[in-house]
């Protein structure tokens, strides 16, 4: 393993766990609030900006998202999502401690499945971690925008089928996913600096996105499942249209079974069986 992979999996592992924190910050100070509602999105913008404990939160959000761009200037964004996928244990602990309460079964499989998949990453490291591929620009154009049309068919028909909590923790994971893989996209420079746009884009609508399911549903739900989606959909696409190498033989296979791990432990933490109805 080289030392930028190192280095790159201690950023990714710090931006995680900030990150994680970070959310659930915001979900305290978000739920106190009056009503957000992305019908009105300059209003419940000066609400969240007006509310100190909620900036705070969110200064610690974007200090997590400088240290997650740094990893993935120096690591593929498959890795680098693989070890923030791990954020998602870190809500379902702290989140528990908060409510004083023991992790529930299934949020405990998660933790686990979270675990044994970055187990299995190190280990798959043995075999090379690939210095990244660049993929077509007009595929990944495709791929971002089938993620926005996904999550603007949620908003407009999740909140009747799963509950307005987890549509908008859907919506907000799709336009999160949006914003990471544009970061790595702008990490690459030249003429891909223009997915500047998009990665503003992604994250603000995220970040405004979860604001608002934050009053409808809890923090392990809401975040959950954004989670989830924000870590599943940039791993698949790092090697779907970034081409992203997968080394070859036992190790190849165990990277794949860390990616699979890792996003079987956050569909069971994003849907706690405790937590399902919040």
């Amino acid at each position: 393993m080289s030392t930028s992979t190192a280095v790159a999996i201690v950023l990714a592992a710090l931006s995680t766990t900030i990150t994680s924190l970070a959310y659930l910050r915001e979900h305290e100070a978000a739920a106190a609030l009056p009503v957000l509602s992305m019908r009105r999105p300059l209003h419940s913008i000066r609400l969240l900006l007006g509310d100190r404990s909620w900036l705070l939160g969110f200064v610690m959000e974007s200090s997590g998202f400088l240290l997650y761009a740094a990893a993935l200037a120096l690591a593929p964004l498959s890795l680098v999502q693989s070890i923030n996928a791990g954020g998602i244990g870190v809500l379902a602990y702290v989140s528990a401690r908060m409510a004083r309460r023991e992790l529930g079964r299934r949020e405990l499989a998660g933790v686990i499945f979270s675990v044994l998949g970055l187990l299995a990453l190190a280990v798959s490291l043995v075999g090379g971690s690939g210095a990244g591929g660049h993929g077509s620009t007009a595929l990944i154009l495709v791929w971002l925008g089938a993620s926005a049309a996904a999550a603007i068919l949620v908003l407009l028909l999740g909140r009747a089928l799963v509950g307005a909590a987890v549509a908008a923790g859907i919506a907000g994971g799709l336009f999160f996913a949006i914003g990471d893989i544009s970061t790595k996209l702008v990490t690459e420079g030249g003429v891909r600096t223009a997915f500047l746009l998009t990665l503003v884009l992604g994250y603000l609508l995220g970040t405004v996105l979860l604001q608002v399911g934050y009053q409808a549903g809890g923090a392990l739900t809401v975040a959950g499942v954004a989670t989830l989606l924000t870590n599943a959909l940039p791993i698949a696409a790092g090697t779907v249209v970034l081409d992203e190498p997968v080394p070859s033989g036992v190790y190849g296979g165990l990277r794949i079974l860390a990616f699979a791990a890792v996003t079987a432990g956050g569909v069971l933490l994003a849907t706690p069986q405790d937590q399902a109805a919040t």
